[in-house]
């Protein structure tokens, strides 16, 4: 009997100690962040865990002793108490601690959900990407370049980008691991995500949530490079490759796999918005480029088209 407790014990440790080394292999993409955004979401991890710890690890020791202490064996001196009810000792600390924990693991979470809704630093400019989840690919309109790409994008390294994100298809979730949490694309609505880059390299990005048969090929890659390098991609984008027309994009959505990679020089004007007021987006008064106002003309024309789509509704 003692031999087979010595030998699920055993069995147990190299269990965990499988898991916790495979835990630090570069396939663990979350564990090995590449940015400001990553490293703030990665250390709010380990204080998680931590406090975890305090909590997991004496609870199964005091259950391993309780289990080996009062085992049903001949000879046994454990006290045996049936009549015992409570303990305001072991109410207090059993409270207590799971109170306090809570209170040290909610401060941070909150700082850092507020945070992280701003730009990660503030003294360089950020670029801004529009990102539509399509079945069963990932298109990126650059507002400020005026291109576009399918299951690649391309940012300034050691440059903020905010991510603005829709759906022309069903819900989804836009993640690069290595880079920060995860945000939902939803049609008819313009979520925001602060990105970036610390040096140039590739990461790997992915559509987290199931969306049909096609879901596990949407898959994108993050090409960060020196902003010199990034303008003169811009610059051979317009140059080389064909335009996005409003006749291609409706071929682009329809329901596929795209196993490779597109870059078109240009794309129909105000294209991610009318994506967006499609979808009911029209009836909210997004903000499409993160800016904190819009200009006068622009909030006019938006709540003209509202009017108009609820005059033709009750009609």
């Amino acid at each position: 009997m003692k031999r087979l407790q010595h030998v699920a014990t055993l069995s147990v440790i190299a269990v965990m100690t499988a898991l916790f080394i495979s835990g630090c292999g570069p396939e663990y993409m979350v564990l090995h962040p590449a940015g400001p955004v990553a490293r703030t979401e990665f250390d709010l991890i380990v204080l998680s865990t931590i406090l975890v710890a305090i909590v997991i690890i004496p609870v199964m020791a005091i259950l391993a002793y309780i289990v080996y202490r009062y085992r049903d064996v001949p000879g046994n001196k454990a006290p045996y108490m049936p009549e015992w009810a409570d303990s305001k000792v072991l109410e207090v600390i059993w409270w207590r601690i799971p109170i306090v924990i809570i209170v040290l693991l909610a401060v941070p979470t909150a700082k850092t959900t507020f945070a992280l809704t701003k730009p990660p630093v503030q003294d360089v400019k950020p670029v801004t990407i529009q990102v539509t989840s399509l079945n069963w690919k990932w298109l990126f309109t650059y507002p400020d370049q005026k291109v576009a790409t399918v299951n690649y994008v391309e940012i300034p390294a050691g440059v903020p980008v905010q991510f603005v994100l829709t759906s022309d298809s069903p819900m989804n979730s836009f993640w690069v691991p290595q880079l920060g949490g995860q945000e939902y694309t939803m049609p008819g609505m313009a979520m925001r995500l602060w990105l970036q880059a610390d040096k140039p390299g590739e990461y790997f990005g992915s559509g987290a949530s199931f969306t049909g048969e096609g879901f596990a090929h949407m898959r994108f890659k993050v090409v960060a490079k020196p902003q010199s390098e990034f303008n003169a991609w811009v610059e051979q984008a317009k140059q080389t490759s064909p335009a996005l027309t409003k006749d291609g994009y409706e071929k682009l959505k329809q329901p596929n796999v795209l196993n490779n990679t597109l870059t078109y020089s240009s794309y129909p004007q105000g294209l991610f918005e009318e994506i967006v007021d499609k979808n009911g987006g029209i009836y909210m008064n997004h903000d499409f480029m993160g800016n904190k106002q819009k200009d006068q003309s622009g909030n006019m024309n938006h709540d003209m088209q509202n009017h108009q789509m609820l005059e033709s509704m009750s009609h």
